[in-house]
């Protein structure tokens, strides 16, 4: 009965606004035709803004795994070498990708719910004199854990290293801020279904002029993730196969309504959320799996009571209250549930959906003070207010 009303709490798919639905269901057009090049050219801009770059941003219709793959095989050939730094499932995923393309990886694992340590990757980086590592594969937001690395520092620290940094963005550009020319970053991967506020099927992938010298020397194959072949249609005005239609009107209405809301704005309301959820979370006496200097804009990770399993906690919410929380992946499962809070949310969501957490945790039978989480949430919510 209420499935349209769901309170969709996840860090991707998230909720699409109804401006987004409606531009979705735009009927179709020519995508040879000079319609579809004004469309192109329109959100092809608005990703340089979002990306806050001028390097030329690519879009696939996938979801965000192949533009990871898509920063894999157009930069890195066989038998070279990479550094996968990695916090969790998604920095796993990125150095499996460059495995099967038959990449030389070197894995630099760090705890679950930790960022990376920047200065054992700084000094890997400094020992490698003869410069055989290519790329360092580094994830912004780790989704799995709710945490975060610092990307700028990862920058500054690799000195004059010329390995390409490729940087899975997938769940953090447009919620924490990112800037892709000032950090130089070579490569930057994002989801359309994350803080852009689509239906998944979409990868936009930017590329900087170091990494367009590396591409047009790699052997690796492609074809369906050709960046170069893209790269070249999209200077007519086209892609290289038929293009996702609907995602791409629905991109166009998402990217004014992020520019009408403003980048600083919007990582400020994203802060603001994760604040929320953290202080509600502690005040009903749960363990957040990340530090705060690490912990993510784009969701929380919260950890179970003793002895309850995390899973029971999301049907509860889910069965009870209609409220759909994520859960822990791989070694986190049961053990973690994850609140999502990035693109189409607001702090009131974020009310609602503590209060049917504790709901949900007293319907488990875990004693908490009901109310608690959802007074700090409001305390939070209203000190930020008064502070405008």
């Amino acid at each position: 009965m209420f499935r349209e009303k769901q309170f969709l709490q996840l860090p991707g798919p998230t909720p699409v606004p109804p401006r987004v639905l409606r531009a979705l269901s735009e009927p179709m057009i020519n995508h040879r035709g000079p319609e579809f090049r004004e469309l192109l050219e329109e959100v092809t801009a608005g990703l340089q803004w979002a990306f806050q770059t001028q390097n030329e941003v690519i879009i696939f219709p996938a979801a965000g795994t192949g533009g990871m793959e898509a920063a894999i095989v157009n930069f890195i050939s066989p038998g070279e070498k990479v550094l996968a730094v990695s916090i969790g499932v998604f920095g796993n995923r990125f150095a499996e990708i460059a495995g099967r393309f038959g990449a030389v990886v070197e894995k630099m694992e760090f705890p679950w719910g930790e960022a990376a340590n920047l200065d054992q990757v700084a000094e890997r980086l400094a020992a490698d004199r003869s410069g055989e590592i290519k790329a360092v594969l580094i994830t912004h937001n780790e989704t799995s854990t709710g945490v975060f690395n610092p990307i700028q520092d990862l920058r500054r620290k690799m000195g004059h290293h010329p390995a390409l940094i490729i940087v899975d963005a997938v769940s953090s550009l447009g919620a924490i801020e990112l800037k892709t020319d000032e950090w130089e970053l070579d490569v930057v991967v994002v989801g359309a279904q994350k803080a852009f506020m689509l239906p998944p099927g979409l990868s936009m992938v930017s590329v900087s002029s170091r990494a367009w010298a590396a591409a047009q020397k790699c052997t690796n194959s492609r074809y369906y993730w050709d960046l170069g072949s893209a790269r070249k249609y999209q200077e007519k005005g086209q892609t290289p196969y038929t293009p996702a239609l609907p995602q791409l009107t629905g991109l166009r209405e998402s990217l004014r309504m992020m520019k009408e809301e403003g980048l600083p704005r919007a990582h400020a309301r994203h802060a603001l959320m994760r604040d929320m959820t953290r202080r509600a979370m502690r005040a009903l006496g749960l363990e957040l799996l990340a530090a705060d200097a690490a912990a993510s804009a784009s969701l929380t990770a919260v950890k179970a009571p003793e002895g309850v399993d995390a899973n029971r906690i999301r049907r509860a919410a889910r069965e009870n209250y209609n409220v759909i929380l994520a859960g822990g992946q791989q070694k986190l499962d049961g053990v973690i549930f994850r609140v999502g809070h990035l693109g189409w949310v607001q702090p009131l969501d974020i009310v609602a959906t503590v209060a049917a957490i504790e709901m949900a945790l007293l319907d488990c039978g875990v004693s908490v003070p009901l109310g608690a989480g959802v007074k700090e949430a409001q305390e939070v919510l209203r000190q930020a207010l008064s502070g405008r």
